[in-house]
């Protein structure tokens, strides 16, 4: 099936051939860390001239624990990504819980997210759809990735076309994943671009209690087998310190890290592509 091209905007488009990058911080901490971070990885990805899409949740609403951080919430969030959006010229993307959201989310946002353990509710997934806007939905962990084609269905119900679809590992007992590589040759078949969420796919949820443990290190090494398969993007949660963030600490990859690991699947995907 010929692959489907889909424009984001700031000249950033999945599906051409070439490789996106979506980082950012799991959850926005503050309104300085998120400007800091997105500078630091905008400026980066002019540096290289690759695609590049910002990544902050404005609201964590699947975090273990009650107790766990979960955001600034969606009015002070959307400020703060509108800001970035607007002062470093690249496009956002956050996740959406709630099918009210999606509207609102979309006047700010260039590409929603839903969320891997909401990739089945359909009130959802139809709601971001009817927005016109991007939507890239992580592959459910209890999902294999063919039944991916009922959710494509569902967003393509609404008119839209503009679809990226995402691995994040699958169940492997309890508190672990594993990443199976031909989820994204599967996922490919259904016509549309497909990125490997390379630090989810470390993630082992609940793994520590009251929050999700996870083998950060292992990340790269995914993100690499990913794009030797031909994906159209990598997703990877980055900060500049990941010991004390607020979400997801054991699954980050270290800002300054971040370079060479680009230049790295830069080039995979230079030799992939011919």
């Amino acid at each position: 099936m010929r692959m489907k091209k889909i424009s984001v905007d700031k000249g950033v488009a999945f599906g051409d051939g070439g490789l996106v990058f979506i980082a950012g911080p799991c959850v926005i901490e503050s309104r300085e860390m998120a400007l800091d971070l997105a500078k630091r990885l905008s400026a980066l990805a002019r540096k290289l001239k690759v695609g590049y899409v910002f990544k902050a949740s404005f609201d964590k609403a699947n975090r273990t624990s009650v107790d766990s951080y979960r955001g600034p919430g969606i009015e002070k969030g959307l400020e703060i990504l509108s800001e970035i959006r607007s002062k470093f010229d690249v496009p956002v993307l956050t996740d959406v819980h709630e099918p009210w959201q999606c509207r609102v989310v979309a006047e700010v946002c260039d590409v929603l997210q839903i969320p891997a353990f909401l990739a089945r509710q359909t009130d959802l997934v139809v709601a971001a759809g009817e927005t016109g806007a991007v939507v890239n939905v992580k592959k459910g962990q209890f999902m294999a990735p063919e039944d991916m084609s009922q959710v494509v269905r569902k967003i393509e119900s609404t008119g839209n076309r503009r679809i990226v679809l995402c691995e994040r590992g699958a169940s492997f007992g309890y508190h672990n994943l594993v990443a199976d590589m031909r989820s994204l040759l599967v996922m490919r078949e259904l016509g549309y671009p497909v990125v490997m969420d390379a630090t989810h796919s470390v993630q082992r949820p609940g793994g520590l209690g009251t929050g999700s443990g996870g083998d950060g290190k292992y990340a790269p090494a995914l993100a690499r087998a990913a794009v030797a398969t031909g994906v159209d993007g990598v997703f990877m949660e980055t900060h500049v310190n990941p010991k004390v963030a607020k979400s997801d600490a054991a699954n980050a990859i270290k800002f300054s890290e971040v370079e060479k690991l680009w230049k790295t699947l830069l080039a995979i995907h230079k030799v992939v592509k011919g």
